[in-house]
């Protein structure tokens, strides 16, 4: 199910084109070997994010590449850094190039590893705190999230449409995942939330 009408994306796109040359060699990446990345579109909302809540410290249960945290890094001040984290060492490597090609390495935490494992190293506070992992584990996302997350900071997540299959009953882990991790966000009393039809949905729940 396309959750937004194609042309639209289209309209917006045309809009608000990355213009970094790092960005766009990430997305051409993200292209040509059908990497999953939240899109420029989303992109501009995380940093639009980090730059309202002026965070200082963004921690990320799956980087990639590097695609998201660039983003963050745009809305955040010189001082901010991004903890990143990946089970692929391939992955960090292609984010370490991109990072010093655009002169933010110092800025970027780069982990490889279960995110599981890595947060639980980190010191908390976090101001904002990504989800964009495999879905059958955003419940425990959440759990290890909130204790980490400053009050007044976001807790973001992508792909909480899941492509419509949130609408139907599903036996299926990753659909049951993102399932349950809706209910968390719009039930947790810790939480106010609202979710966007943006790309494959995405939410925004700010810790109280």
């Amino acid at each position: 199910m396309d959750i937004v009408n194609s042309d639209i994306e289209r309209y917006l796109a045309d809009l608000f084109p990355s213009t970094d040359p790092v960005l766009k060699e990430m997305e051409r990446l993200a292209e040509r070997e059908e990497f999953p990345i939240v899109g420029p579109l989303v992109g501009r909302l995380l940093a639009l994010m980090a730059r309202l809540v002026n965070a200082r410290r963004v921690f990320e249960f799956g980087s990639g590449f590097g695609y998201s945290a660039f983003w963050f890094l745009q809305g955040m001040g010189e001082q901010g850094t991004v903890v990143m984290t990946d089970d692929e060492e391939a992955n960090a490597a292609r984010a370490r190039d991109y990072f010093k090609q655009a002169g933010l390495s110092d800025r970027a935490a780069i982990n490889v590893g279960d995110a599981f494992d890595i947060i639980d190293q980190q010191p908390g506070p976090f101001d904002i705190i990504l989800v964009d992992c495999e879905k059958a584990r955003y419940p425990l996302a959440f759990e290890k999230a909130l204790p980490k997350l400053r009050s007044g900071g976001l807790l973001i997540a992508d792909n909480v449409l899941w492509f419509g299959k949130v609408l139907k009953r599903s036996e299926e882990p990753s659909t049951i995942g993102v399932q349950q991790f809706t209910r968390l966000i719009t039930t947790d009393t810790r939480l106010t939330t609202t979710i966007l039809p943006l790309r494959d949905g995405v939410s925004i729940s700010c810790k109280r």
